[in-house]
Parts: C-alpha cells; structure tokens; sequence
C-alpha cells in the first residue's frame, strides 16, 4: 500500500483513482469543485478540503488538471504545495501541458529534493476507467521504477520515454495522432452518407483492415448516432494543440496538417461546442456539407 495525494479527480482523474483505491493504495484527494469532490467520494478515496491536506503524509503526490498554468498554481505558487512536501516525495504530473512548463515543474522540485516525473496519459475516459491507459513519463529512470506500481495500477502500457518534458512531448505528438485520425473519420463519415453507405458495415470492416485504429473503436457510437457526450472535451484538445502549435514554432519546425487541425478544434470552441467529445469534428465535417 503506498499513500497517494491525488489533486484533480474529474473526467479522468475520477477512474484513475477508484483504480489506485482498487489496487490497494490508500489515496487523499482534492478536488476545486464540490461535484467532483461528491463523484470522487464514491471512489473509496479520503476527501479533503484543501491540497496540503491531500499531500500531508503522502509518499507520491499525483496531479491531473487542465492545463499548465493550473499544474504551475497548486506545486509552485504562492500557495503550492512543493515547500512542504519532504524530500525524496514522489511528484507525478499527469496533465497534459507544455514540454516547458514540465521542465520547470522538474527544476522546481529538485531544489527542493523532491523526486518528479512528468506521465501524461492517453486512452480518454473509456482507458481510464478500464485501467488501460497509455501512460508516456518522462525523468529519471530510477525514478520511474519507483512508479511503476503506482502508475501499473492506471494504465497498462507505461513506457519511459526520456528526462524531465519528455512524456509531454510524446503526448504532443500523441494528440496530433489523435485529432488528425478523428479528422479523417469524421471526412470519411460525411462521404458514406452522401453516398448511402450501410455505415454499420462500412465501419466493421474498415475497423478490420489497415483504417482500424483505437480512434474508430473508441468513437464508434458517437460516430453512428452523431452524439457527442464528453469522454475527451473538445475544448482540451484544443488547449492541447495550442500547446503544440507553440512548440513546434519554438523548434522551427513546420506542422501544416496540425495547424489545420488546431484551426478546426478551435472553430468548434468558438461556435460554443467546446464541452462536446473531440470527435464532434464529425460534426463540424458534416455541418460544413449541408446546404445553408
């Protein structure tokens, strides 16, 4: 049993508590909203008010929340919770925020003699629950290893994928992947039914050859019934692609097919449909086709 703070239990944080709770580890959370403080509850999870609270005594300190200005607030800000974490406390970072925002989360608490690594994950709400995220980390390997069960207990694929941003990094390039296959089956979507496809076994048997990919499983539905609840919200993929956009200028590299991505996740932001699933680019794709 390993006593686990976790700060941000919401869409994805939630499951991948009540997995840590399933595995035997004892976890503190807090969470900002009393909603998500109610829905964690029933995890098995202690509850508490505030983030020193979640941290006090825990041997790993694990963050999930939106974006990177929030993961720099709660560990080095003026009311974060790195000064009074001992040292040798394990710090993950499982948000989803730029490569050097990671870097300076791993510079702050190495001067602080706090072990970090940053572990963005993959695999939206669906992975999560199951337990079968995709889990990128980047820091010291010998520091991975000490995770390996905390972050087992998540995900089933967990790959050290270099130093201090670099699973940020590969989720970067995790999510170009992502918004460019749903791009491409919300396209292939709007051609089926403009030719009057039988889509139920268009998609069986796209899945079955070299189209099929976890994007179509996991969208399958959304796709079919032209629903969109929220596993992945629009508007964090778009925050997301921001992320990448910047980075990608600040290495001088050129990403055209991502550029259009980021343009039409942030459409969808600005039309208000920013709560929906990412793979709502179905309905963007087929909204663009149908007369005015």
């Amino acid at each position: 049993m390993t006593r686990i703070g976790f700060i941000g239990p919401g869409t994805m944080g939630r499951p991948m508590v009540a997995n840590l709770v399933a595995a035997g580890h004892q976890v503190r959370c807090h969470a900002r909203s009393a909603g998500a403080r109610e829905r964690v509850a029933s995890t098995g999870a202690s509850v508490v008010a505030t983030t020193a609270e979640a941290v006090e005594g825990a041997e790993v300190v694990i963050t999930m929340v939106p974006a990177g200005p929030d993961v720099l607030e709660i560990v080095t800000g003026s009311d974060g919770f790195l000064p009074v974490l001992p040292a040798g406390t394990l710090l993950i970072d499982c948000s989803t925020i730029a490569p050097e925002e990671a870097r300076q989360v791993h510079a702050a608490a190495a001067g602080r003699g706090v072990r970090c690594l940053d572990a963005p994950v993959s695999g939206g709400e669906a992975g999560a629950v199951e337990g079968t995220l995709s889990i990128m980390v980047g820091g010291a390997a010998e520091d991975v290893a000490a995770a390996r069960e905390v972050l087992g207990a998540m995900g089933s694929t967990v790959v050290h994928v270099g130093g201090p941003g670099a699973g940020q990094v590969v989720k970067s390039a995790n999510q170009i992947v992502v918004a460019g296959n749903l791009q491409v089956l919300a396209e292939a979507m709007v051609f089926l039914r403009a030719h009057g496809a039988d889509l139920e076994a268009a998609l069986d048997v796209l899945g079955g050859g070299l189209a099929g990919s976890t994007a179509l499983t996991r969208k399958r539905t959304a796709l079919l019934t032209e629903q969109y609840s929220p596993g992945f919200r629009v508007a964090l993929h778009d925050k997301d692609l921001g992320i990448i956009t910047a980075a990608a200028r600040a290495a001088g590299v050129a990403l055209p097919v991502t550029a259009l991505l980021a343009q039409l996740l942030a459409a969808l932001v600005a039309r208000g449909d920013g709560d929906l699933d990412h793979s709502a680019l179905a309905k963007l794709a087929a909204e663009l086709n149908r007369p005015a």
